[in-house]
């Protein structure tokens, strides 16, 4: 016990100690710091801008479907410097129309234009064409305004009041998903859901990395020929489980400082977003009880364990560098292929107890 523990110790400060330890260690805080106001900071800049509105609509269905939607691109928003342009014409000269249109965009008259056939009164297909064909909201600005339009078309032709048509057809709907289990309510979903994928996450880096550390461990005591002094003095066994637990303590040391970080930033999310003039979006860490919390680290250090000694292995069967990274890669194609399985564990989660 004493040789594991000396063994343990060594692979432990050695690896604490380093710089790449501190730098990696602080690295993460600052990832997540990033995941958690980024996102956010792009999401508020990316809605739908008033670029769109200078779109220029091509209705060649002569049924006033584009003056419609045009309306309904512009919405409510009445401080609107400008709103789409209707243009009128035969399916013969639609090609032309997009042609013209086509040089104003060049020429930064334009931003786009729409194309209204009949395919878009059938509710098929409707064709965009600009500069904001890469933008998901102006984007889904578009789509919502003509399903809205065709369907408010449909229930006047079906004889539905067209002052009530509005009221029927716009319907602002947000779907909140909130996870029950046996012992009651647990929480968002989506929260539960993005919380599972991080530990996977963290895990899987873990794994990678650190099981890199015990294997280049092994094949570096082993081209300096000082595992052959080691083996005489400490049996195998002893020298793997030393280097296992000590890179594996290396680990999880480093997981749970990132844990840490990463609730702070979540609880200094609001204030900092509130100074960049954002609005912060409300968000609960899911409700793990000290039960799940142990069989998270108890899973942490089973797969750890199991991986690094795989990783040891390989490190004890090659001689050079370049070999190793053709012995790791069945290892690695283990790891990526877990992922596969994440989606029916969560369908066989979410079954139990109806099977």
């Amino acid at each position: 016990m004493a040789k594991l523990w000396a063994i343990v110790k060594r692979e432990y400060l050695e690896r604490v100690r380093s710089k790449w330890f501190v730098v990696a260690t602080m690295f993460g805080p600052v990832i997540m710091g990033a995941l958690v106001i980024v996102p956010a900071y792009i999401t508020a800049k990316s809605k739908s801008t008033e670029a769109i509105y200078n779109t220029r609509i091509l209705d060649a269905t002569n049924t006033g479907i584009g003056d419609r939607i045009s309306l309904s691109i512009v919405g409510n928003n009445r401080k609107a410097k400008v709103r789409p342009t209707v243009l009128v014409v035969p399916p013969s000269a639609l090609s032309q129309a997009e042609s013209t249109a086509t040089y104003d965009i060049m020429q930064r008259r334009l931003n786009g234009y729409l194309v209204l056939d009949q395919q878009t009164l059938a509710g098929e297909k409707a064709r965009y064409a600009g500069r904001s064909a890469t933008s998901i909201p102006d984007m889904e600005r578009l789509r919502s305004a003509i399903r809205q339009t065709i369907v408010a078309m449909r229930l006047e032709s079906a004889g539905v009041n067209r002052d009530s048509v509005e009221e029927l057809t716009f319907m602002p709907l947000s779907l909140s998903s909130e996870r029950i289990t046996d012992k009651g309510r647990g929480g968002s979903g989506t929260v539960s859901i993005i919380f599972a994928a991080a530990i996977a996450f963290l895990l899987y880096m873990s794994i990678v990395l650190y099981g890199q550390n015990v294997l280049r461990g092994v094949l570096e005591e082993k081209t300096n020929r000082v595992a052959e002094v080691v083996v005489s003095s400490v049996p195998p066994e002893t020298l793997l489980a030393g280097k296992v637990i000590g890179v594996g303590g290396v680990g999880l040391t480093q997981q749970v400082i990132w844990a840490i970080t990463t609730f702070m930033m979540m609880k200094a999310r609001a204030p900092i977003m509130e100074r960049m003039g954002l609005t912060a979006t409300p968000f609960s860490m899911p409700d793990i009880g000290w039960g799940t919390g142990v069989l998270l680290v108890v899973f942490f250090i089973l797969g750890f364990t199991f991986y690094a000694a795989l990783y040891a292995a390989a490190g004890s069967a090659v001689n050079t560098e370049q070999e190793a990274q053709q012995v790791v890669q069945p290892l690695i194609l283990m790891l990526v292929g877990t992922a596969v399985f994440i989606q029916p564990i969560l369908v066989t989660e979410q079954l139990d107890g109806y099977l």
